[in-house]
């Protein structure tokens, strides 16, 4: 009977454990890019002195520059991170919480493929930049490389997988057709 309905049947239904994945990751997205994210973007001395030491902390443990003397490009990211991305992430962590909320689909997938895309960018900088001229030292062995790349690169995978259980899962799939009167 339903023994090799199984798989389908799980598929079918709302992915719970993906849910409760992308749900924390929205929720602790939030107080990362409020307190440690968007400070680049803040006047010198508007942070508190407890941020600022974290992320200059966090800056040289994994050698990343681009956190203290943004280039250009990446400063536009974190605008984006500012305006586009942290509104969404209550949003996100509630649909996600509550769980089964089809209406989440398109602006996941919006999401997802924005941020899959700056993080390309961002991991392909990390490992092919010069950072020699780097006044702030950023990697220099591929260990190092390697190092600060494992940090970003959650936010390349979890968005990767958001995108594809929008697109493939048959749960978000399927819209349900209005009766036309």
């Amino acid at each position: 009977g339903l023994r090799g309905a199984g798989p389908a049947l799980a598929m079918a239904a709302a992915p719970r454990w993906r849910e409760r994945l992308f749900a924390l990751y929205f929720l602790s997205h939030i107080p990362i890019t409020a307190l440690i994210d968007l400070q680049p973007l803040l006047p010198a001395g508007i942070a508190p002195r407890a941020l600022t030491d974290l992320l200059q902390q966090y800056a040289t443990a994994f050698r990343d520059p681009m956190m203290l003397q943004p280039p250009e490009w990446f400063k536009a990211f974190i605008y984006c991170e500012a305006f586009l991305q942290l509104p969404f992430f209550p949003v996100a962590a509630y649909a996600f919480l509550k769980g089964g909320c089809r209406w989440i689909r398109t602006p996941a997938i919006i999401y997802s493929t924005h941020v899959a895309t700056t993080l390309f960018a961002i991991l392909a900088h990390i490992l092919f930049h010069d950072f020699s001229r780097s006044e702030q030292g950023g990697p220099q062995t591929l260990r190092e490389r390697l190092l600060l790349l494992s940090i970003y690169l959650p936010y390349l995978l979890i968005p990767l997988l958001l995108l594809f259980t929008m697109l493939c899962n048959p749960h978000y799939k399927h819209v349900e057709k209005r009766k036309r009167k």
